[in-house]
């Protein structure tokens, strides 16, 4: 039976795609992290899922059975499908459950998430083609959202401090629809952070 605790960096329904929440589960989670908050290896948790015939099933229906069958909590359900549909060639790296592509670029910067968020508002705007669609401004996690031509999103999030004093500065651009776009917009992104840091003019 797997412990299935959270990490603490959302729950995430097990029986929903996961789509915002599972864009850095692949990458992000080492064997060692994910054999201590599940009980079983990854390679443990795809042999299981062989077994069931999982290859064949969606990504909703893989997460949702493993929270009802073992006992393993959404976040980690999500991760666990995310490296399982990678690693079967079900799901290319950066690829969402809807069959779109996702690029993110994150820094760690010094400042205030609201000081921050606003900052990244006004500097990127020229990229994102105007202001945001929505903003959110709650102390755990302020986010702004634009909708960018062409049917892309931009999301801009800015983590909790840390004893550092720096904040965790995230943009993703999702909706993508071809695989090759996902270098290309990482680059873009990375390039925009410049801008985040730069003099005032």
């Amino acid at each position: 039976m797997a412990r299935g605790r959270s990490d603490g960096s959302g729950s995430g329904s097990g029986g929903g795609d996961g789509s915002g929440g599972v864009r850095g589960h692949a990458q992000g989670v080492s064997d060692a992290r994910l054999a201590s908050g599940t009980g079983k290896s990854a390679a443990e948790w795809f042999a299981i899922l062989d077994e069931l015939g999982a290859t064949g099933w969606s990504h909703a229906q893989i997460a949702a059975r493993l929270v009802a069958d073992h006992e393993v909590a959404g976040w980690w359900a999500q991760g666990i499908t995310v490296r399982y549909e990678q690693e079967r060639g079900l799901r290319l790296p950066g690829q969402q459950a809807d069959g779109t592509f996702t690029a993110s670029v994150s820094r760690s910067l010094r400042g205030t998430q609201l000081g921050l968020l606003d900052l990244g508002v006004e500097r990127f705007a020229a990229y994102a083609g105007g202001a945001p669609v929505a903003t959110s401004r709650g102390i755990a996690h302020p986010t702004a959202r634009w909708d960018l031509a062409g049917g892309d999103s931009l999301l801009l999030s800015v983590g909790p401090p840390a004893a550092s004093g720096t904040c965790r500065v995230t943009l993703t651009q999702s909706r993508l629809r071809l695989p090759e776009r996902v270098q290309p917009v990482k680059d873009a992104l990375t390039a925009q952070f410049a801008r985040l840091t730069a003099p005032s003019r």
